[in-house]
C-alpha cells in the first residue's frame, strides 16, 4: 500500500559527502515521521536521524554535526545529507516512514536499503 524508494547511496572517500533521498508513495493520508536507520555487517540496525511533519528532529548522538535530516512534506520525501564521512559510516541505510493510511490505520514502512561505502 505504501512504497518507499531510496536513492543516493554509493562509494565515497573518507571526508566526502553523500545525500540520500527517500520518496514515499501510495495510499497515504499523512506521514508522522520519516527517517533513516543503518545496519553495518554484524551489527544491529540503529537510528541515524528522523524528522516529524512538524520538523522536529532526532539524531543519533554520535552523528550530530555531520549528518542533517530534512523533509519535503509536499513530496513525501526525506533527505539525509552526510558530510565528513568516515569508514565506520559504511552500512546499508534504510528509510523509515510512520504512515497513517487513508483508511485510518497507522503502520511502519521500510525502504529496500541503499549501500553507503566509505573507503579510499
Amino acid at each position: 500500500q505504501v512504497q518507499l524508494v531510496e536513492s543516493g547511496g554509493g562509494l565515497v572517500q573518507p571526508g566526502g559527502s553523500l545525500r540520500l533521498s527517500c520518496a514515499a508513495s501510495g495510499n497515504i493520508f499523512s506521514i508522522y515521521s520519516m527517517g533513516w536507520y543503518r545496519q553495518a555487517p554484524g551489527k544491529q540496525r540503529e537510528l541515524v536521524a528522523a524528522i516529524t511533519s512538524a520538523s522536529s528532529t532526532n539524531y543519533a548522538d554520535s552523528l550530530k554535526g555531520r549528518f542533517t535530516v530534512s523533509r519535503d512534506n509536499a513530496k513525501n520525501t526525506v533527505y539525509l545529507q552526510m558530510n565528513r564521512l568516515k569508514p565506520e559510516d559504511t552500512a546499508v541505510y534504510y528509510c523509515n516512514a510512520k504512515v497513517v493510511l487513508v483508511a485510518g490505520e497507522g503502520y511502519d514502512y521500510w525502504g529496500q536499503g541503499t549501500q553507503v561505502t566509505v573507503s579510499s
